[in-house]
């Protein structure tokens, strides 16, 4: 599993996302992610499994350290104490001491970001987690949350597929050396049915949600956390180191952008940088 280095630690660059993963399949499906091959498991507190996450990482066998472990603090918990609360009750559900990588979830107005920012970061000091990152940030969310940590930012976790552009985040991102997290990263199935995603799989003899995640992770700060319930489609999606798109097929890849490619939209969500 290839990995890159951002704020001191060592993140993988495709992980196992368990957003909608619940009940009795969770848990049996995260070992099972993780015995194929999967070294990075995305979860939070809002996904309400954080406990059978846990149950699972436990249940492969591979040692915690070996395991990158991320989670969220929803938006309920931004005040510096309800975000210390939520922090820590995410470690207890998950059965641990500690993740590697803690993130806000969501941007939320109610809250100054300097006080969820404060706490946030004490997190890190004091041992609660490896890094720091946010989630669903804007240019203008990431630019005030670089201005005002005190600890670096690993990571922004966004949706990001071929067909929304998240060039301007992309470019904020790389200013200050904070990788990108694609969440949605197949758009919700939509590349399976893509013509052009579909010619360059046939070229490599991979499938188009093989080469859309290749597209992502060959962009080199960008990671990928595609969600599956299947043990054939976690093995397969990691089926993406042995084969390298030409700089055409990424720029063919990248021409599929679309004016309403975003998919995740919650009334409670930011004023996006592609919104017309």
């Amino acid at each position: 599993m290839r990995s890159i280095t951002v704020a001191d630690v060592q993140i993988p660059t495709l992980g196992f996302g368990t957003w909608m993963l619940t009940g009795e399949a969770c848990a049996p499906m995260v070992a099972e992610a993780i015995g194929a091959g999967y070294r990075h498991v995305d979860t939070a507190a809002i996904y309400e499994n954080e406990r059978e996450v846990g149950e699972g990482i436990r249940a492969s066998g591979v040692p915690r350290d070996r395991i990158f472990l991320t989670t969220k603090v929803w938006n309920d918990a931004h005040r510096e104490n309800d975000f210390r609360r939520s922090a820590e009750a995410s470690l207890k559900r998950l059965g641990v001491d500690y993740v590697d990588l803690l993130l806000i979830h969501w941007p939320v107005e109610e809250v100054p970001l300097e006080e969820t920012l404060r706490a946030l970061c004490r997190t890190r000091r004091d041992g609660l987690t490896r890094a720091i990152g946010i989630s669903n940030f804007t240019v203008r969310h990431i630019e005030q949350a670089v201005r005002l940590t005190t600890e670096p930012i690993a990571t922004n976790q966004v949706e990001y597929h071929p067909y929304l552009s998240q060039k301007p985040v992309l470019e904020a991102l790389r200013r200050h050396g904070i990788s990108l997290t694609a969440y949605s990263p197949l758009a919700r199935g939509r590349v399976a049915q893509d013509p052009v995603i579909a010619e360059v799989a046939a070229r490599h003899r991979k499938t188009p949600g093989q080469v859309t995640l290749r597209w992502l992770v060959q962009q080199g700060d960008v990671i990928a956390i595609p969600k599956t319930a299947t043990p054939a489609r976690a093995r397969e999606n990691l089926a993406i180191y042995d084969f390298e798109l030409s700089p055409q097929e990424m720029e063919r890849l990248h021409g599929l952008t679309v004016p309403d490619g975003r998919m995740i939209k919650p009334s409670f969500g930011p004023d996006w940088d592609d919104r017309p």
